[in-house]
């Protein structure tokens, strides 16, 4: 961005109506001078590259991730090998398997992935997916005695168990194999069981720490690949092509919010690839339902697909979304995605009630205002979709969140939280577990679920503000919106764009490119149904671009969008508008800044 621009300044100061700093990304001039010449970039595109830590040298792997370069050895994850060991002991000698997945996409995905290996090797493995309300999250000595008593012998668990210590001494005590594939985080007590895959188990050396329970699955396929062939299994068959199933493998990565960089960033890239033929029968049914089309993209992954598939678990049957990712019979996928659809549908009615009965409470608890955390409950607030409003009050008030539901029959409030960069939620919710605040509570970096008694929940709240408070005060201080380039409404076009997706996938750890327009005056404003808001922006270079900002009718960001004039500088993210043939461009807005508001 050059100096002297009308926004440079601003950017570096200002507070903008979202309460965020605007930062131009830094680049190392020389690095971006050699991705030019090393790659034929534009001095833009170099740009963001050096901006985002792409050092010289690495911009091919970045731009063309290969999993040939980034593949990693199945055998330097821990307890990897013998869990592929465990499993085909099991396949030859026909014992009774079934696969426990968690109840999202992740573990939809990486339960339709070993079903499908299992199915290309004559064995035929059942899923079961626990209830939300009924059961909760992760396997139960219940659940393990029940699948016990009805004959199975091994159970793998996908997406979690790696915390089920419980659960995990009764499958010893009643002789059920378990292998547990996890990516959450564990505490340093590693419970025994058949095989404990798990990245983040804190004696792994894989170094892939970044993986959803989806990439975790597929590089256990690989392991399975080759003890099978060690074996000599493969002997009268064709052996597994595991990259038609890349597509699930990219589907865990991108709705789990995961970092894509490096492997993980590769599974992602060459699954979407993948995902573009669309020969999975129940990925397919789903985009025709939710009438999309084209090839896939990080945001059919996570906008479209990926709503759907959770949609089962949030307020429906629980194994839906598992089901319609294994199933290859296509009649059998169109009715599942018929169904997930719908009840998405209704999802987003229950999401909304919930939310607003949120927001009421958070902005008349006075004592939230300052705090470093949010925690709002209420009674009848349906686990399905909690963990959803976390993620949008955090956007909202750029700070961590836990929304619990209680169910005063039980006496049991179910929580799911969403953080901020920089601040560990699942970190301070094993803290509060572990000081006996909690009936149970996990999760990652940026987000957490949680079970804690009613009457708990003043002294949580506490000890969760507290915990946060340094955290947080970080994170705040370092909260911006960090802007790649200065464009005018007129230079804003499918060129541009085009240039810029070459860094795709876009996700956690390689965010879409952000671009700012300096001085720009608001037409023609409109308040969308959902709350959202349409306006054309203009600006000197005489330039009009359609833009639009989700779910802000009620927010400053909002009322100010929906007042016509000029003098505000815009940033957002690009994206193509292909609406009744034309091919141009639109902005989704994430922020606004009034120039007057400088100093």
């Amino acid at each position: 961005m050059p100096d002297g621009s009308p926004a440079t300044g601003y950017l570096g100061v200002a507070r903008s109506l979202t309460g965020r700093r605007w930062r131009e990304r830094a680049a190392d001039p020389e690095t971006a001078r050699r991705h030019q010449l090393d790659l034929g970039l534009s001095e833009p595109l170099a740009g963001a590259l050096a901006s985002r830590g792409v050092e010289a040298g690495e911009g091919e792997v970045y731009l063309n991730p290969t999993l040939k370069a980034l593949f990693p050895d199945p055998s330097s994850f821990a307890d990897m090998d013998r869990a592929a060991q465990v499993l085909l002991d099991a396949l030859e000698r026909r014992r009774p398997m079934v696969v426990f997945a968690d109840y999202d996409v992740d573990g939809a995905s990486s339960a339709a992935l070993l079903v499908r290996w299992f199915r290309a090797m004559g064995a035929d493995l059942p899923i079961y997916v626990p209830d939300r309300v009924a059961e909760g999250y992760g396997p139960s000595p219940a659940v393990f005695r029940r699948l016990r008593e009805q004959g199975a012998e091994v159970v793998v668990t996908v997406d979690c168990g790696a915390a089920a210590h419980d659960a995990i001494a009764c499958a010893a005590e009643i002789g059920l194999d378990l292998v547990v594939v996890d990516h959450h985080l564990m505490r340093d007590e590693i419970p025994v069981c058949a095989a404990l895959v798990n990245p983040n188990r804190p004696d792994c050396a894989s170094g892939q720490g970044m993986l959803a329970a989806a990439g975790v699955t597929f590089v256990l396929l690989a392991a399975l690949n080759r003890e099978a062939r060690r074996r000599g299994l493969f002997e009268g068959r064709g052996e597994p092509d595991l990259f038609r199933w890349l597509d699930l493998a990219a589907l865990g990565a991108i709705c789990d919010v995961t970092r894509l960089a490096g492997f993980n960033r590769a599974l992602a890239a060459q699954g979407l690839k993948v995902m573009s033929g669309w020969a999975n029968p129940g990925l397919k049914a789903l985009m025709e339902v939710a009438k999309a089309s084209g090839p896939a993209s990080a945001f059919h992954a996570g906008f479209v697909l990926g709503p759907r598939i959770n949609a089962g678990g949030r307020i429906g049957r629980s194994d839906l979304g598992a089901r319609l990712l294994s199933t290859d019979d296509p009649q059998e996928a169109h009715s599942l995605a018929v169904e997930l659809d719908a009840l998405n549908a209704s999802r987003k009615e229950v999401e909304r009630e919930v939310q607003e009965a949120a927001v009421r409470l958070i902005e008349h608890e006075s004592n939230q205002a300052d705090a470093s955390m949010l925690l709002v409950a209420a009674d009848g607030w349906h686990p399905g979709v909690i963990g959803i409003v976390a993620g949008r009050l955090r956007e909202r008030y750029r700070k961590p969140v836990i929304v619990v539901g209680i169910d005063r029959a039980a006496n049991v409030g179910k929580g799911s939280g969403r953080s901020q960069p920089g601040v560990n939620l699942g970190r301070a919710v094993q803290a509060a577990y572990d000081a006996g605040l909690l009936l149970s509570g996990g999760g990652h970096a940026m987000a957490a679920g949680l079970a804690v008694r009613p009457d708990t929940l003043p002294e949580l709240r506490a000890f969760l503000c507290e915990r946060l408070a340094e955290e947080q005060a970080m994170a705040a201080a370092e909260d911006a919106l960090d802007v790649d380039a200065l464009v005018t409404t007129a230079g804003a076009d499918r060129a541009l764009l085009a240039e810029f997706q070459r860094m795709a996938p876009f996700g956690s750890g390689n965010p879409e490119p952000v671009f700012a327009i300096a001085d720009a005056r608001i037409e023609r404003p409109m308040a969308l149904r959902g709350g959202h808001v349409r306006v054309t922006l203009t600006d000197r270079s005489g330039g009009k671009l359609k833009a639009v900002a989700w779910r802000c009718e009620d927010t400053e960001l909002g009322r100010r969008l929906m007042c016509e004039g000029g003098g505000v500088h815009v940033a957002g993210r690009l994206k193509p508008d292909d609406w009744q043939g034309r091919v141009s461009v639109e902005l989704e807005i994430d922020d606004v800044a009034d120039p007057r508001r400088e100093g």
